[in-house]
C-alpha cells in the first residue's frame, strides 16, 4: 500500500491517510478482505504517530470501509467498494447542486441550466 503524507497540506494527516486508503479501494488497488498494514508498521513507514494511524483506521472502520479483528489486524470489508461508489455519487450530487445554485444566482432559468447540462453531457 502506497500512502504519501503532505506535511504542508491544510488537511490533517489522519484524513490524508483515510482519503488515500479510500482511493486505493475505489481503484481496486486494495481488494475485499485485503489486510492493511498494522498501525505500528504504517506509522513507522510514514514517520507519524501510531495514534494518528489509529485515528485513521478508526474513522475507516466507523464508515464501514474496514473491519478490525483484535490480534489479527484490519481488513477491507466486502461492502467498501459499494460504499465508495455511493460516497462519490453524493459528491457529484453536491457539486451539481452547487452549480445549479451558481446558475440561479446569475439569473439562469431551469431551462437554460438544463440546456447547458445537455451540451456538457454531449462533449
Amino acid at each position: 500500500m502506497h500512502v504519501i503524507i503532505n506535511n504542508s497540506s491544510m488537511q490533517p494527516i489522519y484524513e490524508q491517510i483515510v482519503s488515500q486508503i479510500k482511493a486505493s479501494i475505489i481503484n481496486n488497488e486494495l481488494k475485499e478482505e485485503s489486510m492493511l498494514p498494522s498501525v505500528r508498521s504504517l506509522a513507522k513507514e510514514l514517520k507519524v504517530s501510531a495514534l494518528t494511524v489509529k485515528k485513521a483506521y478508526d474513522a475507516l472502520e466507523a464508515e464501514g470501509f474496514i473491519n478490525t479483528v483484535h490480534g489479527k489486524g484490519s481488513f477491507i470489508t466486502r461492502a467498501s467498494h459499494g460504499l465508495m461508489l455511493e460516497e462519490k455519487r453524493k459528491e457529484v450530487e453536491s457539486d451539481l447542486e452547487m452549480a445549479i445554485q451558481k446558475g440561479r444566482i446569475c439569473g439562469m432559468s431551469d431551462m437554460e441550466l438544463t440546456e447547458l447540462f445537455q451540451i456538457i453531457l454531449e462533449d
